[in-house]
């Protein structure tokens, strides 16, 4: 997701908004480190403008960072994922727009086989396939999963 500081909000509505002259600093989580900088990266390649922008990029070390330089006003954008911008959209972040990624980005649930607490472990991954457990994903912001095969 590309979210906008709260003074720069109305001039950034999509991704190419990011070429303006009046946006000057752009938050990224590190491409190299951070797997949102990675999705950022490739977003901002595919909009065919990753080296227009590439000088006013500033590199954070996690999304958390991302957002707290938007959040503060150091930067007129970051990307950031949906999830962990909902929780701060209105302190000072707006959320512009939905950025497509050329991967879905997938979070991944499994049980280790060496585990001294298995039966809660297994409670948990039933817990979150449920339906219940699915409530509460969409609550937060991510769709809905299903089983997938070991």
């Amino acid at each position: 997701m590309l979210a906008a500081a709260g003074h720069a909000a109305a001039n950034i509505h999509s991704v190419s908004d990011l070429t303006l002259p009046v946006v000057q600093r752009i938050a990224i989580g590190n491409p190299d480190t951070v797997p949102a900088g990675r999705y950022a990266r490739q977003a901002l390649t595919m909009a065919g403008i990753w080296e227009m922008i590439e000088d006013k990029l500033i590199f954070g070390n996690s999304v958390r960072q991302v957002l707290d330089y938007i959040r503060r006003g150091e930067v007129d954008a970051g990307f950031v994922y949906s999830t962990d911008a909902r929780m701060v959209v209105g302190s000072g972040v707006v959320a512009a727009a939905v950025v497509p990624t050329q991967n879905p980005i997938v979070y991944c649930l499994a049980m280790t086989t060496d585990s001294s607490r298995k039966y809660a472990a297994q409670d948990f991954v039933e817990f979150i396939l449920s339906p219940k457990g699915q409530q509460v994903l969409v609550e937060f912001g991510f769709q809905k999963i299903g089983p997938q095969t070991k």
